[in-house]
């Protein structure tokens, strides 16, 4: 897959958004476990963000549709504003040019209705890196 990708056949941000999707999913797999034995309720406000992350990423991307026609640079913005539900200091896969180029906190939460949810409005001020 690596060969067919980036700059000069998608877009430059491919590699590094695709990596960053799996690593972030990895983690909500783990924060899901934990929880299932230490209880949803007993989790940090950053693990609870990560499961946000998970649900979304779940509906618009992995159970995406046969019906649902993306062209890639959708399917990379798409990537972009789920990545975006998280605080940008935890896209560690991702150079900080590329990261200031496409993060951005306020459009995923309006893409994905996020903002009547408390915990992801307490991370609203956490862009920095």
């Amino acid at each position: 897959m690596k060969d067919g990708i980036g700059d000069g056949y998608t877009r430059k941000d491919h590699s590094s958004v695709s990596n960053q999707l799996f690593a972030s999913y990895a983690q909500v797999q783990e924060i899901r476990s934990l929880a299932s034995v230490i209880g949803e309720d007993e989790l940090t406000a950053i693990d609870r963000t990560y499961i946000e992350f998970g649900h979304q990423f779940e509906i618009h991307f992995i159970n995406q549709g046969s019906d649902i026609n993306r062209s890639i640079l959708e399917t990379l913005d798409l990537g972009w504003d789920l990545l975006s539900i998280l605080p940008k200091n935890e896209l560690n896969r991702i150079d900080d040019d590329v990261l200031n180029e496409h993060y951005s906190h306020e459009r995923a939460i309006e893409r994905f209705n996020l903002v009547t949810k408390p915990i992801i409005k307490g991370l609203k001020g956490s862009e920095s890196r």
